[in-house]
């Protein structure tokens, strides 16, 4: 393999970024990692693009109006709901 492309710091950084810690050794095997898979993007971009059909037609079933369910109905299987709506986990 030629040199690579990715530098064992921007390797760390985004490591940084996603907050999992890598060892020396980690950083060596994913730098050689993060090399193969740019080598496997630029191999894609070798590959000839085709003749794409000029129109596309819909092959799904048009849409039907039904009948929705009541509010009640919704938010009854619901662990949790608050003045008639979901109420979901606080994030921080």
């Amino acid at each position: 393999m030629s040199e690579s492309v990715v530098d064992p710091e921007e390797v760390r950084h985004v490591a940084d970024l996603a907050r999992v810690d890598l060892d020396d050794d980690e950083v060596e095997r994913f730098t050689e990692q993060f090399a193969d898979i740019l080598s496997y993007f630029e191999a894609l971009d070798e590959v000839p693009e085709t003749d794409r059909e000029t129109e596309l037609a819909n092959v799904m079933r048009p849409d039907e109006a039904h009948d929705c369910l009541s509010q009640d109905e919704a938010l009854e299987n619901a662990p949790d709901s608050e003045t008639g709506h979901f109420k979901g986990p606080k994030v921080s």
